[in-house]
């Protein structure tokens, strides 16, 4: 039921995807208002970190913290905020979430990722368009591989503990401070 309606909103996300191209002056605000519907439903998903989480907490040692990511160019800024939005769509999508937590904030979560990923990537194609850049920098490259294997450490960390609630309830918090990041580039970007 879940994955069935997620399927249709996806359906319609991709048929606006021109539409919100139009848009990509106003990119910034709707990147602001996303992360903050999307910090509201990794809220609601759960509530609260579960007290019996606490000492698992300390388990969770990442490779690098995501907040640490900089960049070095607007395009670059639009093009990290859009993998790390991809690599949370990836990890929230394996339908693996905990079933104690609000089934329609994670399918609502989702949803707004994918539209933010669409988003994301009809402008990036259209200023690429424009300004023939060259999408495969260096520096670009170094970030990406850097987004991709903080995901990894995360995917292999809930992995290790089988899901479990505890585990899920860790990434959640993580996940939160990536949309910090994400804030940060969205406003270096914007300026």
């Amino acid at each position: 039921m879940t994955s069935r309606c997620l399927l249709h909103v996806c359906l319609i996300l991709l048929f606006s995807t021109e539409i919100s191209s139009q848009l990509c002056t106003m990119l910034h605000f709707q990147q602001n208002k996303m992360n903050k519907e999307s910090l509201e439903l990794l809220k609601k998903m759960s509530g609260n970190f579960p007290s019996q989480c606490v000492n698992e907490r300390a388990a969770f040692k990442p490779t690098q913290k995501v907040v640490e990511l900089s960049v070095s160019q607007k395009d670059n800024a639009q093009m990290a905020i859009q993998e790390i939005l991809q690599e949370i769509f990836n990890i929230f999508s394996k339908n693996l979430t905990p079933s104690a937590w609000d089934g329609v904030s994670v399918v609502r979560f989702q949803s707004g990722l994918h539209q933010q990923i669409q988003r994301l990537e009809a402008c990036l194609r259209t200023q690429m368009e424009k300004e023939l850049t060259n999408p495969e920098s260096e520096d670009l490259q170094h970030t990406t591989w850097r987004v991709k294997k903080y995901f990894q450490g995360i995917d292999a960390f809930l992995k290790e503990n089988q899901y479990s609630l505890c585990a899920w309830e860790i990434v959640r918090v993580e996940i939160q401070r990536c949309f910090v990041l994400i804030d940060k580039l969205t406003r270096w970007f914007s300026k």
